[in-house]
């Protein structure tokens, strides 16, 4: 047996992928993240399929199913929201797994900041703006962030941003931020990206948290910020560009008159 980590995408039941769908479709367990993971999703179990929300389960509990699965020789379907390999807490699952001698495997998901810039309508990247995209997060009641990973440091790149479970924390992200971007670099708050209920925060670096909190929204919140978000006056990539050879493309020249 296996247990399958499977990314089921963030929030639309149709973003999950095939691969993803068909491991639920046939595992005899289902062990999924219930605040984040649609129903619609978890409902392609198996009808006779043992289907745990694991949001009020500890750890050990959770590992306990999967060895408790792994004697029966039934695979598991371990379902996290988004992309299992972006705060998914699985390296901890898989460490105990591998202790225990219990096999896995990955299945990759559509993360939160992809779904979030759909939503948004932009690419996060653009030709001498910005080609870095930076995902973190701020210090949370779970755990701490590393000193050289704080938004003053990584800010100072100018890179966009995407700032994961820090809806909270506006306030602190405008503080570290606006020395490296100004206060009227351009900030999206999404929240629960792709879900029926999404809705789109925009603002400012200076004025985001007010508006922020105008709406209500206290968690499950993307927050983006650099110029990307509100720029119009960017070059046009050379990929396309009629005049730039590639090894698919030959240059294109004018005829001449």
């Amino acid at each position: 047996m296996s247990v399958h980590f499977i990314g089921a995408g963030p929030g639309a039941p149709d973003l999950i992928t095939l691969r993803g769908l068909n491991l639920i479709r046939r595992c005899p367990v289902c062990l999924y993240a219930g605040s984040l993971v649609p129903k619609e999703v978890v409902a392609e179990a198996p009808e006779d399929a043992r289907v745990l929300d694991t949001a009020p389960m500890t750890l050990d509990e959770i590992v306990t199913e999967m060895e408790t699965a792994h004697a029966r020789g039934s695979d598991v379907a371990r379902v996290h929201s988004g992309d299992p390999s972006l705060y998914g807490a699985i390296a901890e699952q898989m460490r105990l797994l591998d202790a225990r001698d219990i096999p896995y495997d990955i299945t990759p998901g559509v993360p939160a900041f992809a779904a979030a810039a759909a939503a948004l309508g932009t690419e996060l990247t653009l030709p001498e703006i910005a080609q870095t995209i930076i995902l973190t997060r701020t210090d949370g009641k779970a755990s701490l962030m590393p000193p050289r990973e704080s938004l003053d440091i990584l800010g100072a790149s100018g890179a966009t941003l995407a700032i994961h479970l820090s809806v909270r924390n506006l306030k602190a992200i405008e503080r570290a931020l606006t020395p490296h971007y100004g206060a009227e670099c351009p900030v999206a708050v999404v929240y629960r990206a792709s879900w029926p209920d999404e809705r789109i925060v925009r603002g400012t670096l200076g004025n985001i948290w007010r508006k922020v909190r105008a709406a209500k929204i206290t968690r499950t919140a993307l927050v983006l910020v650099g110029p990307v978000l509100g720029e119009n006056a960017f070059r046009d990539s050379a990929l396309y560009d009629a005049s730039h050879a590639h090894i698919l493309r030959n240059k294109k020249t004018k005829a001449r008159a």
